[in-house]
């Protein structure tokens, strides 16, 4: 087990009638607050007449700034951090799924850098300080309610960038899993495959004698696969919602990666689709994520055996390891299709034009500082590109 130094901060309030609880507990933070969410979902639902109420309530006053999209953009941001800055905001409200949160995370921050906010992604720059965020979580995929993380698409450039910083932890997040019982379909399947490969990302990993984060792997990717298709088939499944928040949370909170090494191949893979083509994040690792699987497996047979017999239940000789795993990827495909997801990117519309493109985008060779990717195994530009191959 790798040395590491486990903080997270953001205090979580879960169950029913808690988003009614929100001005009280922006009280000690704020007098003032930018509320920031993305279409009419949470008109339509009643949950911003709640808010606002509750803001009213406490006393505090606010500004709004609606707007976001999936793959939040820059443009956004950048008009999120002028209002800050001119309505003198003290916190930021995120109301919304993760993109909310990170545009949410990325607008804080950019109130008090200097320079240009892209730069901080791009370069990795670092930040002394942001605005505090709290979030009303209205999906569970990102876990960005409980992380320091935010990902941002520069649009002009269609480039997807993350970045990550303890200023940016929420200092808290509500959550009520009766919030989540109108999401369509296919961002319920969309969040289960995002909360999964943020678990995969940490739990395929070189490190030895990493037991216990195994065990907490293991046990969050069994509760999403047993809890996603129940959400599906009941919308209005309290319980269901409950455990997928929960597991969400604990998917990206950082707790299930602590002393070992990360993967993050599929990620930074996914990334370059979002940035250019605009899909649902979710939907991309979908499909991306059994073709890394194929890819990298011999280079630990191991650990992906252990996924084979403790997460997907796959049962045969050990003497064998290789038919067990690929029976455990297999399976892994056709719990995808059973929650409705794409299996090869020619469904998001993706054609092979751009492969050679996306791979040198994201090992940074097309930048000229070629950075491999990956924990379980280091990816080339080339490897990436036979992976983009691998499930075109």
């Amino acid at each position: 087990m790798l040395n590491f130094d486990f903080y997270s901060p953001a205090r979580i309030l879960f169950g029913r009638d808690t988003e009614t609880k929100v001005g009280k507990l922006l009280k000690p933070y704020a007098k003032k607050v930018l509320l920031h969410y993305g279409g009419g979902s949470i008109k339509k639902s009643g949950l911003y007449d709640r808010v606002i109420t509750s803001l009213k309530d406490a006393g505090i006053s606010y500004a709004e700034l609606p707007g976001v999209k999936p793959n939040p953009r820059l443009s956004l941001v950048y008009e999120g951090i002028e209002l800050c800055k001119k309505e003198n905001i003290e916190l930021i409200l995120a109301v919304g799924g993760g993109s909310v949160i990170d545009s949410a995370k990325a607008i804080a921050m950019g109130v008090y850098y200097e320079g240009d906010i892209w730069d901080v992604y791009e370069q990795g720059k670092a930040i002394h300080k942001a605005l505090p965020v709290a979030t009303i979580l209205t999906i569970p995929a990102a876990g960005s309610e409980s992380s320091g993380d935010t990902v941002i698409t520069n649009e002009g450039k269609q480039l997807k960038y993350g970045y990550g910083s303890s200023h940016l932890r929420p200092v808290f997040s509500i959550m009520n899993p009766e919030l989540f019982f109108t999401l369509p379909k296919n961002q319920v399947a969309n969040g289960v495959a995002d909360m999964m490969s943020h678990v995969f990302e940490r739990y395929f990993t070189n490190t030895k004698q990493t037991d216990l984060t195994d065990g907490l792997c293991e046990a969050v990717l069994k509760t999403l696969i047993r809890n996603g298709p129940k959400a599906l088939e009941n919308p209005q499944d309290y319980d269901a919602w409950a455990e997928l928040g929960f597991a969400g949370t604990v998917a990206h909170n950082g707790l299930v990666g602590m002393g070992r090494q990360q993967d993050w191949a599929c990620h930074a893979m996914e990334h370059e689709l979002s940035a250019i083509y605009d899909v649902a994040h979710g939907a991309g690792l979908a499909v991306l994520t059994p073709g890394w699987m194929q890819h990298v497996y011999k280079d630990n047979i191991n650990m992906f055996l252990q996924f084979a017999v403790n997460v997907m239940g796959v049962q045969g000789s050990l003497r064998e390891p290789e038919v067990l795993i690929i029976e455990a990827i297999d399976r892994l495909r056709s719990f995808y299709r059973k929650m409705g997801l794409p299996a090869t990117l020619s469904e998001l519309g993706i054609g092979e034009e751009k492969f050679e493109e996306m791979a040198k985008k994201c090992t940074r060779i097309a930048f000229g500082d070629e950075k491999k990717i990956g924990g379980i195994k280091e990816l080339s530009w080339q490897n990436v590109h036979k992976i983009y191959k691998l499930v075109k």
